[in-house]
């Protein structure tokens, strides 16, 4: 395993993002959590990623479970973040912090992130101070390493890393597809990374699934080269910069554990011929026009969307429609849709979900789309 470089107490260059857990229902599936625990520590790896909104709170509660009761705090570093509508002051700061340390059966943090920084949300943070609780939190020992997680433009992270220099680490999202994106700008944030000297942290390395369940001729491209996963192409994509401290994978089952822990215990970065693919691979995504969602649920969640539409599952249904010719999306759409869920042409276009997209997508205009495909609706837009 490599060392990493920029932080000792981290084992290797691979981190277990917990905002897609294994699910039974609408419960974390303990069990199969924590066989996915065993076998990411018994790999030698320790880097868990969590934050209070992921699962609706339950991302943190099974960590306490199947991670902090099960194993001494040496063996495991844990992330938590500082997102923006649970507080409203400094003073709702510390308070919010204090219960996720309980919520994650911790009395520290290794690194804390100010959580999906914009342009936006980050006149908050300075309003109520944010940054500074954080650094008076690490002065006491209860955080390790303050950081910022980021979704917005190049010259917005330059604008924070300058007004925040004591910053230790960037999180920001970073794939293949993404890297020239006009919306995303991961290279251009990424260089905005290295100008301050600031390490990397990789999110949604394969796009939230969309780079491992490939259309048919990119999917080829990588047959081609033999029988690794298309998901390894995509995280060692990202892990293969000089910047990167960690590559996040938010794994699901214990399939993708395995998986990803084939290529990442003794990670090698892409060879020529697989970063020729990989080019290969972006040019036939970039033609398909698909929606760039990555189903992180900022959307949804925390009562964002007062019609209770499914955002997520209907652009997953569209992409698939879209992309793949599913005949099955249609089927998926009404399951989606239906009960107490609405559809897309109910949409009332408050804007509530666009102000927390981090792909900064026009979802008012996108379920427009949705309801033409799936619902025949003739709707204005």
């Amino acid at each position: 395993m490599i060392e990493n470089k920029f932080f000792p107490e981290i084992h290797g260059n691979f981190g277990f993002g917990c905002m897609r857990l294994p699910m039974k229902g609408t419960e974390v599936d303990h069990e199969q959590f924590c066989k996915m625990i065993d076998a990411f520590i018994d790999a030698g790896l320790n880097y868990f990623d969590t934050a209070h909104g992921y699962i609706n709170g339950k991302s943190e509660t099974a960590i306490a479970k199947c991670l902090s009761e099960r194993y001494d705090r040496s063996k495991f570093l844990l992330v938590d973040k500082l997102t923006e509508p649970y507080f409203n002051s400094q003073e709702d700061i510390r308070p919010f912090f204090e219960n996720q340390l309980k919520w994650c059966g911790v009395d520290y943090f290794d690194f804390y992130l100010m959580h999906a920084q914009n342009k936006d949300n980050y006149k908050k943070f300075k309003k109520c101070n944010a940054y500074e609780t954080a650094f008076e939190l690490k002065k006491e020992g209860k955080i390790k390493h303050v950081g910022l997680s980021f979704h917005d433009k190049a010259e917005v992270l330059d604008m924070i890393l300058t007004e925040n220099p004591e910053i230790e680490i960037v999180q920001i999202q970073f794939n293949y597809v993404d890297y020239e994106d006009a919306s995303v700008e991961s290279r251009k944030v990424y260089e905005v990374c290295e100008k301050h000297n600031k390490p990397v942290i990789v999110m949604e390395p394969v796009k939230g699934g969309s780079l491992v369940n490939l259309p048919e001729e990119a999917d080829k491209v990588f047959r081609d080269l033999g029988d690794k996963s298309n998901a390894s192409y995509a995280i060692r994509f990202a892990a293969s910069f000089p910047n990167m401290a960690m590559v996040l994978s938010g794994m699901s089952n214990i399939e993708q554990m395995e998986d990803n822990l084939s290529f990442m215990t003794d990670f090698e970065p892409l060879s020529e011929q697989e970063m020729g693919a990989v080019a290969q691979a972006t040019g036939i995504f970039k033609n398909l026009n698909l929606i760039p969602c990555t189903s992180c649920r900022y959307c949804i969640e925390e009562n964002h969307c007062p019609k209770n539409i499914r955002i997520p599952d209907m652009f997953s249904a569209m992409n698939a429609h879209e992309a793949f010719h599913d005949w099955n999306s249609n089927m998926y759409y009404d399951l989606v849709s239906g009960g107490e869920n609405g559809k897309a042409s109910d949409c009332i276009k408050c804007g509530k979900c666009e102000k927390v997209c981090p792909q900064h997508l026009q979802i008012r205009e996108l379920l427009v789309n949705v309801a033409r495909t799936f619902e025949g609706e003739k709707v204005d837009s």
